[in-house]
């Protein structure tokens, strides 16, 4: 059996607290993001929007240009923020996600940055699956009023470690990028996420968990820190959860960082007792993993 995880690695995700003023916001996650990285964590996770509210009203109005990459400093401060603070830390930075404006297109997207321990920019995931919903008495958004989808499935090769997947909140819910990261080889899953009160109660470890069972790997959700101010409340508590499906960590609601030690044989051990790999019955239904799977936008 392959080793998906190459050596331990200590996982940290920021609940960041995060308000109207986007320069305290990078501030706020700078401070947090040395934090993780003075206690050991090599891969450092911010969550969804960690630049500002979360909401339609706010998206235009905290969009930054990314393309062509790289931007300038003034045309993208978060860019050169998450760049900057991935080499000061040392570590893998995923800066959660940012709201992005494409002038090309003149589209909006939710957009995930991950940068290396250089402070190279080394992959770029937008919300695949926008947050369309409507539960009566409950929640009504559309993301989709304002954002456009992205079209591809991130995956990202870590050399010391070994290979992750990225997706952001509403994309958990769509099994398939999960399943196709898997079977690309991939020891961990990442997803910056928003969920509110409504969905975070029903279905917010459900998915960590469902995810993690169903793959045999790690899973990692990050959100921000609950404000009940704030137009838009977000569920908290981050977490990991470990191949066998057990949580090993999770955030209360106000604004922490949790950290997870990842080693895999801890996959290894799973997949051996339960060994769904060799089990799948690609002679009776197909390999999702297989065909037509964008990898580029």
């Amino acid at each position: 059996m392959a080793t998906l995880l190459k050596k331990p690695l200590k996982l940290a995700l920021v609940q960041l607290a995060t308000g109207s003023d986007k320069t305290a916001n990078l501030s706020r996650a700078r401070s947090r993001v040395l934090e993780a990285a003075q206690k050991g964590a090599s891969l450092i996770v911010l969550p969804e929007c960690f630049n500002s509210p979360y909401g339609c009203q706010y998206f235009p109005k905290y969009a930054e240009t990314l393309l062509p990459s790289p931007p300038s400093k003034e045309i993208s401060p978060s860019f050169h923020a998450l760049s900057d603070l991935a080499k000061e830390a040392k570590a893998y930075l995923l800066g959660g996600s940012i709201p992005e404006y494409e002038t090309s297109s003149d589209k909006y997207f939710n957009t995930s940055l991950m940068f290396n321990p250089n402070g190279e920019l080394i992959a770029t995931h937008r919300k695949v699956h926008l947050f369309d919903i409507d539960i009566p008495g409950k929640i009504t958004f559309k993301e989709s009023d304002i954002l456009s989808p992205g079209n591809k499935v991130t995956i990202v090769d870590l050399p010391e470690y070994g290979k992750i997947g990225i997706a952001i909140c509403y994309d958990i819910r769509f099994p398939e990028l999960a399943m196709i990261a898997a079977r690309k080889q991939c020891f961990l899953l990442l997803y910056p996420g928003a969920f509110n009160l409504t969905t975070g109660a029903l279905h917010w470890s459900l998915q960590a968990r469902a995810r993690a069972m169903d793959n045999q790997l790690y899973v990692g959700l990050c959100s921000p820190a609950r404000d009940m101010e704030a137009s838009y409340n977000a569920w908290g508590h981050s977490m990991v959860v470990d191949p066998n499906a057990a949580v090993m960590t999770e955030a209360g609601e106000s604004e922490e960082v949790v950290y997870a030690d990842l080693d895999g044989n801890k996959i290894e051990e799973i997949r051996k007792g339960i060994p769904l790999t060799g089990q799948r019955r690609f002679d009776v239904y197909p390999d999702v993993s297989e065909g037509k799977v964008k990898f580029g936008e």
